[in-house]
Parts: structure tokens; sequence; C-alpha cells
């Protein structure tokens, strides 16, 4: 049933594509079957699919740069005149870069801001190499968070980051995936599947991953695009990993962005899932992705950095080999451990916790503190402001 005409409206911005921010996706779609109103901006990229159906409102904004400085003024300005045309309870940005415009139309209509923190934007990898544009978003950072009505972030470790700098309560959303109703496997899926990988980016590992194939007994799939894109696929073609005559399948394959709903068809059918971050910031150190729970949802076990949050879950749950450090030899025995020919015993044990580990680490819990949260913030039954 959508949402009443004058329930109140509810404006998130972000600088992703639409089609492919599962979080969002999550959140927005949460609040739009509570009653909310709900509108989600982002934009439009060279390569953007279609918008996919959703039961909230989307607006792609458009322009001319894609990254770097320029972009994020272009995309800061552009947000900003959209958002003078628009009504809304309270406005929400994810992470800094959406932050400025969102607060100051918060501010000119008197209505509530809120700050969604995806990462710790000012320590991820691209931010910390550089110093000067790392005190831009700092200084940022220190402006609009302590102003924020609401603040939330992915994690408990980044939630007491935000506490320790700035003195306030910053809730926890993690960013779960939403259970949905087991699909068995054909019994000989295991000896052709594979193992994956979701979104190459900086400050993955993906380079030691990929020096690591000629010793793994398996083939790697990698999902998304990310800035080392076209070096990482140099890499597998100068390391002899891609297609070839000789092997016509190939050690590495890269399928390009793929939609949230064929992502979890493909992650389903792997044999393993990879999550690597390297220890470039705090962002990273005390980061809580959604490609874990993925993993978990498939019933994948996975190979899985040592890091504080990572290795909290799995001391409860036990669903991955840790791995201390990223060496190509760490690497490739830990997936080989996994794989056909390793410990088939220790691979059903993990792949047996998975399934027990998803419902206790579903959306469908983090959806209620979502909307406690936000009841705190805009009550359904309010009158939208006119």
């Amino acid at each position: 049933m959508p949402p009443l005409p004058s329930a109140p409206r509810l404006l998130f911005a972000v600088t992703t594509d639409l089609c492919f921010d599962q979080r969002m996706q999550r959140i927005c779609g949460s609040l739009a079957a509570a009653g909310y109103r709900v509108q989600l901006v982002g934009w439009q990229r060279p390569g953007s699919p279609p918008l996919t159906a959703q039961p909230y409102a989307q607006f792609r904004l458009r322009g001319w740069f894609q990254r770097g400085k320029l972009f994020y003024l272009e995309y800061n300005l552009r947000l900003f005149v959209h958002l003078l045309g628009q009504r809304a309870a309270a406005w929400c940005a994810a992470d800094l870069d959406t932050a400025l415009p969102v607060w100051l139309r918060a501010r000119l209509g008197g209505q509530p801001f809120v700050y969604d923190a995806h990462e710790l934007f000012t320590e991820v990898p691209e931010v910390v190499a550089r110093p000067a544009v790392q005190r831009v978003w700092r200084w940022v950072e220190g402006f609009v968070v302590p102003r924020a009505r609401l603040a939330y972030t992915v994690g408990p470790a980044l939630a007491r980051v935000f506490a320790e700098r700035y003195g306030r309560p910053v809730a926890v959303v993690r960013n779960v995936s939403r259970l949905q109703p087991p699909e068995p496997l054909p019994a000989a899926s295991l000896a052709g599947s594979y193992i994956l990988y979701q979104a190459p980016d900086m400050g993955r590992g993906l380079e030691n991953l990929l020096d690591a194939m000629p010793q793994v007994a398996g083939r790697l799939v990698i999902c998304g695009e990310g800035d080392l894109s076209a070096a990482l696929r140099e890499r597998a073609s100068r390391l002899g990993l891609l297609a070839s005559h000789s092997c016509p399948e190939g050690k590495v394959e890269f399928r390009g962005f793929v939609l949230p709903e064929a992502l979890r068809e493909v992650t389903r059918h792997a044999a393993v899932g990879i999550m690597l971050l390297e220890n470039t910031g705090l962002s990273y150190y005390y980061s809580l992705a959604n490609k874990f729970f993925d993993y978990v949802h498939a019933g994948i076990p996975q190979v899985l950095i040592d890091f504080p949050e990572y290795r909290a879950l799995n001391e409860q749950f036990d669903v991955a080999e840790l791995v201390a450090d990223l060496q190509p030899a760490t690497l490739a025995a830990a997936l080989n451990r996994l794989l056909p020919g390793g410990e088939p015993a220790r691979y059903q044990h993990l792949a047996a916790n998975c399934r027990r580990a998803a419902p206790q680490l579903s959306w469908q819990h983090e959806e209620r503190e979502l909307l406690r949260l936000w009841a705190g913030v805009v009550p359904l039954g309010i009158k939208p402001p006119q």
C-alpha cells in the first residue's frame, strides 16, 4: 500500500548510482513501507542503467564531471538547486560528500538534518593519501556531524569514533542483507562454482589476490567496477589469468556492474566469498561491509581480513577463515582450505554456521532500529511542511 499523500516526506541524497546502492534501497524501502513518502536523489553516470522500480521516488542529477574536485563541486551545486525546489519534513545526507547542501536546505526550511555515515569519509584511502584534501573533509565533518538531529552509521566501532571526536551519540544501523527464503542449489553446483569478490576499489587487497590466483585451486569472479578496474584487468592479463586459447574459461573473470538482484544469484552460486581490506585508514580498519552479510546469507564461507568488527562477528558465528595479512601465499593457503581438495569438513562446518547465523544477521532486525530512530525525528502522522 503506497504512503498517504499527507504522510511526512523524507529526502535522501547520495553521490552513487541509485541502481547499485543496496543500503539506500533497503533504508528508503523500509521507510516507505512504514508509511513515509521518500525521495532518493543520486547521480547519473555515463553507463547508468535505467532506474529499477522501487516503492519510493527516485531522481538522478546529471552533469559534466564524474570524479575529482570538479565533480564534488558540480554535484553539490546541482544538488542544492534541486533541493531548493523540494519540500520535506526531514533531510538526510548519506556521507560527507552530500552533507553541506543537505544541511543548508534543512537549515533554510527549519527542518531536521540527519546524517547517515556509510563510512568514515575522512579516513578512506583516497582522502588519507592527500593531507590537504583530508583537512577540508575533516572541517566538513566537524561542521555537520554535531549539527545533525540524528546521526547513525554502519557499525559499533565507527559509532565510537564519531562519539569520541564530537561528544555526541551516533546510532548503528548495520548494512545487512534482507533475509530471503532459502532456495536449494543443484546437487552438483559446488564443483562448478567459484570464488567471488564484490566491488573492486582502492585498498581492497585485490592486487595481492590476483597475485595469489596462480596458486589457487579455483576461479575468481569479480563483480562491480571501481577506481582500479583498468589496472586490475591489466594485471590479470599480465599474469595470464584471463580467458585464452589454452584456458578458455580463465582463472579470473571480470563481470562488471551487476544489479543487486542478479548479484544475489551470482553470490548464491559461489563456493567462497572474499572480504579483504588494507589498513590504510580508520574507515577500512573499523568497517563492517555489506559483503560480509551477503556471503553469510548465501550460505558460503568466506576468507576475511582480521579487522576488529569482522573478528568480533566471526568469534560469535564462525563463518570465515581469517587472514592476518594480505600476502599472496597467505591468501592462497586460506582459499585452498575451502576449495575442492582442501578441508571439506571445515568448509561444511562454516557453511552450516552461515545458515544458522543468517536469521540473526538480517535487515529485518536492523530496520526495526531504523524505524525507531526516524520516529524520534519525524513521527508518522505529523503534517508535512507547507
